[in-house]
This record gives C-alpha cells, structure tokens and sequence, in this order.
C-alpha cells in the first residue's frame, strides 16, 4: 500500500465490544439471498432541522448461526450448549449418525459454559451465564430418558453466572462462577432436597471460579482472576473441600501459584488433571496432574499455549485443548505430546471427549471434529448441517465499507452487501472487539491475544493476523484510525493483572508498536480517539477500587505523553470522538462531558443517564458526533452540544456494548434488536 493512497482513504471505525476474528478458512457458508431491506418507520425520533426524519432500513438479522460455549459426552450422544441465542438451548449430537437428534431451551440466561451428568447418565444439569442478577434461574436438569421434556429449572446460585458444575459419584451437584459483588463462592445442589447452599469463599481475592469437580469425599476448587485482575486480585487458587469437615485446605502446586487462574479441573481415575491460564506469551499456561490420594506429588508441565482445558482419556493418555489446538499427556512417561492436525484449525474449544478410541472435539466454529489421536486424521460435521436450530445471536461489532458491512459474531463474521443483500458467513477464530475498514480492505482486533488481522475481500485470499498483542494485554476495549500519521491504533485491557496498553500499527509498512500502561498501572485503555495526528486515550479500570476515567493525550509516533485531564466521571470512559476543537467524551454512567482541546478545560457536562446508561459509542459522522447506547441512537448539536435523539428504542442486541459505524456515504449502521440497520440522518438544515 503506498502512502499516498492510503492518506486519502476514508477509515470506518467500529465501536463498543465488538467480534470478528481470523479464519483457517475463509467461509463457514453462504446465504445466497436475503430478506428484502424494509424501510422502518422512526416514529420516536425528532424531526431533523431540515424537516425530515431519518429513513431506517432494516437488513436482515445480524449474525445467524448456531454459536456454542459447551459440549460435554454422555453415552453415544454429545450435548452441547448454545452461546449469546435467546433462549439458551442444549442439542443432542449423535457421534454415531453424526446429526442432531434432540434439544431443549433452558428458561433464562443468554450462555451455557458448565455441562455435567449425574453418575447414571440419566440428568444433564447445565449452567447459565446471565445478563442480570435477577433471573430467575441459573441451574437447570434435562432428564435424557426423556429429551422431549423441556428441561427443569432447579433454582439459581448466589454468584450471577455459573462456569462450571461437576457431580459427586452420589450425585450431588457443585457449581462455581462469578459476575457478583462479591468473591466467587462455592455451591451444591442437593437433589433429594432440592435445596441449593453456599459451602463458602475460599478464595476472598479471587474474581472468576472457572472449575470444579468432585469425588465421594472431596470437592476441588479452582479460581484466579482470569478477568478483572489486578490491584491485589488472587492468581491461580485450588482448594479441596472436604465433604465431612466441610473444610476448605488450599492445595495449589507451587509451580501454579503464578499463573493467573486455574482454568479446568477434571477427575481422572486416581488423578486430578488441572489446566491453567496464562499470561505471558505462549507456553505459559500449564498442565498438571495430582495424586488423589496425595496432594504433594504432582506432576506440573508448560504446554504450548495460554489455555489448557477440556480433559479426556484414551486408553493411558489425558487429553486436553489449548489455543493451539491438542495436547497429550502420557500418564506413564509423564510427558506432553502436541496432536497434529493436518492442518486443521479447531478454533477455540469447548470440548474434549473421548468416543471409541477417538477424539471428539467440540470447536466454537460451530462443529464436531472427530480425531484419530495417532495420525490426526479428522472428520468435520458442520452443526448447523446436521440439524442444530440456529437463530439470531449476540453481536459483538459493526464495521462498514467497501460495499458491505460487517457484524461479528462468536467465532465468525457475517458480511452483508450493501448490494444485493447477501450475506456470507466468515470463519474468525474468538472475538474482534473492533474493527475498522480502509479501502475496503476489514481490520480487526481480537480478544483473546489474537493481535490484529486483515481481510481484503476483493483478494480471494484467507483473513490473517498481521501484528501482534504485547503478551498478557489480551482484550481489545478501543479501536480507531489515525489519518495523519496513517496508524491504527488499539487500546487494551490486561485482564490477569490490570492495566492495559496502546498498539499503533502501520498497514503500510506492517510494523506494530506498543506502550504498556501509558495512563498507569490500573486503567486500561477502554477509549480512542484521533485528531491532527494526536491520540486521545479514554481509562477505565476492572476492579471496584482505583483510578478511573483519566483521559491522556498521546503523541502515537514519539511515543509520548502530551498531557492528561481528570475527566471527575463516577465510573471510567466509555467512548471518545473529536470534532474541530472539541473532544468529546461519555462515562459508563452515561455522563457526557466536552473537552476544549486549546485550553484542556472541560466545557460542557451533563448526564445523559436517561438514554445511555451503560456502555456507549461515539462516531463523528457528517459533520456532527453521533453516539449509540443500549436503548438509544442520538446525536450532539456541534455549537450548543445539545441532545436530538435519531431513533428511540433501537435496543440492539449487543453483547457486551453497543456499536456504531459509517461508510463512504454517511450512512450509519447499528443494529435495532437482532437486526442490522442501516440509517440515513440528516443533521443540517
């Protein structure tokens, strides 16, 4: 790409927590058609200046496809548990006809991670993941002698999201989780009683429990801060619980203590296989394997990536996933061996299974990859061919360009053409959490640790990475382009130790630069934003406790701090945009704020609760800053800095925040419920 050219390129960046990823191939599928456009009536938005309301069209639903979180073997059947689809459902994979035979929808919760059976094989219980402190329900059984039955809700746990549930040889049930005020804590069900108990804290510096599991007398216990670490939050903790004394001990292996959190514990004959997060780079996270009868004697080795998880045995061997993809350890010579794959990507993993001496592994990519452990050689089954109900998801992003417009799903991206409406699904490994495109060509930012990937879809060629994270600064919160200096710049989370950082890289010359923690130790980098070659970086921190809201002013070619404002919002930053002289700014409380970037004073505040009160995004677009909120699409008076609100009600089903973006002619997209839209403002007379 030649300079020139790309200084007179229009950059669309794409906000709130947005997924789009990188591919092993570049198609899941292709819908040859889609649903006409539909012009909306915007009946709750103002007429503009000119006397003319703004036309939304809807394009269709986002992201459709069967997303899944879970999978978990029992007897010749896989249940799987469905990801970001309202409601949350658990299919029935048949590993000998290779289709879809049942599924139940749980009545609450957006996600299901945990999956366990009873010693019979009689009940599935799944746990859910949840918006909202108040569902009703967060445990559930599914009675498989009867998958035509729905499943029964069996009452919730004290922490909001349950990660993972594991059941004693007498059936009783412990679950683990997170999401709460308070340190995750943990929990039995009692099936003869009904009752559900908090057994206790073991860990108070933890923030997330991500596993557990059981045997007759003992109840293993594994947490960290996997999420919101920092500023004194525990690292990897494992505790055995004893059923009798009803007594915590904790029993993590020294070699452990480091990591940033216990990752899966699974019970495998007189072993407790635990897998670990890392944080460092690859091969910093760990695998081990510890005595049941003596807790002192284990066996502790670096596998070849951040995560290992998901446990299965096959004859003397435990296998179990990383984000590499398979590894093995061998109980007798007590080493690792990586699985080739044939080129093969898995993606992220949610199941590892053992099925007549094979390996069935259950990808994020919406399918079941049956695997010969010894060569390698794999069967794929596409779910949603074989029968899986799909439905519109959780999105994570928008990006608009080029003749399409894009919106992220879990493991995947749907490009909408702007032409003819056709939608084609592209296989992205985890999340882009932003995305920006530039001259047609898609950039993204992806969670976890993933680095920054490209996508021409006028090349014909795979999307793949083209830089790379600083090691532990994993999540992507802020994404924008920088046209004077010709940089994309992200802004990142830490979310193991807290902090974050900023990446500029250069599509020109392919080269990436980063600064660790430019506005402290404790704020990550949740806001960007760029005028005349400065970058502007908004702060936010995980923990309850600490500095928040700093907005730093950062030189991205000298790699130096400018100067920096307290911005006195409650909670941290949510998004920036700089219009003229202006940059403008709105918290996580939805307060708005307007920055005089000659004299570095704050001008203007005002709370905006009423229509943004949570995440945000902020676009300029037409001359004027528009923002987009959970409930509301509105924009700002360029002079007064007044409020007109564009559409009401857009409540668009964003996963973790919403998104706003715009392409060449000034049209933005967003998404109104499950659904792209397209929307034509006129903010001038």
């Amino acid at each position: 790409m030649a300079n020139s050219a790309l200084s007179r390129r229009r950059l669309l960046q794409a906000g709130g927590a947005g997924i789009l990823g990188t591919a092993a191939g570049p198609l899941l599928s292709t819908s040859a058609s889609a649903a006409p456009a539909t012009t909306l009536a915007a009946a709750a938005a103002p007429a503009t200046a000119a006397g003319r309301a703004p036309t939304i069209t809807d394009l269709g639903p986002g992201v459709v496809q069967f997303s899944l979180m879970s999978g978990l073997r029992v007897g010749d059947v896989l249940y799987i548990g469905s990801r970001n689809l309202s409601p949350p459902r658990v299919i029935g994979f048949d590993l000998g006809t290779r289709k879809v035979v049942s599924h139940t929808e749980l009545s609450a919760g957006y996600t299901i991670q945990a999956l366990a059976a009873d010693p019979t094989g009689r009940y599935l219980y799944a746990g859910t993941l949840s918006k909202t402190p108040t569902d009703p329900a967060n445990l559930f059984r599914w009675d498989l002698t009867n998958p035509g039955a729905p499943a029964v809700a069996l009452g919730e746990i004290g922490d909001r999201d349950v990660r993972a549930v594991a059941t004693a040889p007498d059936d009783t049930l412990y679950a683990v989780g997170g999401g709460s005020d308070t340190a995750p804590a943990l929990w039995q069900y009692d099936p003869a009683s009904g009752a559900i108990s908090n057994l206790g804290i073991p860990d108070p510096g933890a923030t997330l429990a991500k596993c557990v599991a059981a045997t007759d007398t003992t109840v293993f216990f594994g947490a960290g801060s996997l999420l919101a670490g920092g500023n004194g939050a525990s690292k990897a903790s494992l505790f055995a619980y004893d059923r009798a004394s009803k007594k915590f001990t904790s029993i993590v292996p020294r070699e452990l203590a480091g990591d940033p959190s216990l990752r899966d514990l699974a019970v495998i004959g007189d072993l407790l296989a635990i897998g670990t997060s890392g944080s460092g780079g690859p091969g910093t996270a760990h695998f081990a394997a510890m005595d049941l009868d003596d807790y002192s004697s284990y066996t502790v080795l670096a596998s070849n990536g951040l995560t290992v998880k998901k446990f299965a045995a096959v004859a003397s061997d435990i296998y179990y996933s990383t984000d590499l993809g398979l590894q093995a350890y061998s109980t007798t010579a007590k080493t690792l061996t990586t699985i080739g794959l044939n080129g093969l990507d898995l993606g992220e993993i949610w199941g590892v299974d053992a099925y007549a001496g094979k390996v069935e592994v259950t990808s994020a990519y919406g399918f079941v990859a049956e695997i010969a452990p010894q060569t390698g050689a794999a069967t794929v089954t596409d779910l949603g061919s074989a029968g899986a109900p799909t439905d519109p998801q959780l999105c994570m992003g928008v990006a608009a360009g080029g003749g399409y417009a894009y919106i992220g799903g879990t493991g995947s991206i749907a490009r909408h053409s702007l032409k003819d409406g056709t939608v084609v699904d592209l296989q992205f490994p985890g999340e882009a959490k932003h995305a920006v495109v530039l001259d047609g060509v898609l950039y993204t930012s992806q969670y976890d640790s993933e680095g920054i990937w490209r996508y021409d879809p006028a090349s014909g060629k795979p999307q793949h990475q083209v830089a790379q994270f600083p090691p532990a600064q994993n999540r992507p919160v802020g994404m924008c382009w920088d046209s004077t200096n010709e940089l994309i710049l992200v802004g990142l989370q830490d979310d193991s130790d807290g902090g974050g950082s900023l990446v500029a890289y250069n599509p020109c010359t392919g080269k990436a630069r980063s600064w660790i923690n430019p506005i402290d130790q404790y704020q990550m980098i949740r806001a960007v934003a760029s005028h005349d070659g400065i970058a502007y970086l908004g702060g936010d921190n995980a923990q309850h406790t600490g500095p928040r809201g700093t907005i730093l002013a950062w030189n991205p070619v000298a790699g130096r701090e400018l100067w920096r404002l307290e911005s006195k919002q409650t909670l941290g930053l949510s998004a920036l945009a700089v219009r003229d002289r202006h940059l403008y700014g709105l918290s996580l409380s939805g307060g708005f704020f307007v920055v005089d970037l000659n004299t570095h004073a704050i001008v203007h505040t005002q709370n905006l609760g009423a229509i943004c009160p949570g995440f945000s995004q902020l676009l300029v677009n037409r001359g004027v800053v528009y923002a987009v909120s959970d409930t509301t699409l509105f924009r700002f008076d360029p002079k007064t800095f007044a409020v007109t609100v564009v559409a009401a009600g857009i409540n668009g089903a964003w996963y973790s925040g919403p998104s706003l973006n715009n392409d060449e002619r000034g049209l933005l997209y967003t998404l109104r419920g499950h659904n792209l839209v397209r929307i034509d403002d006129h903010p001038h007379p």
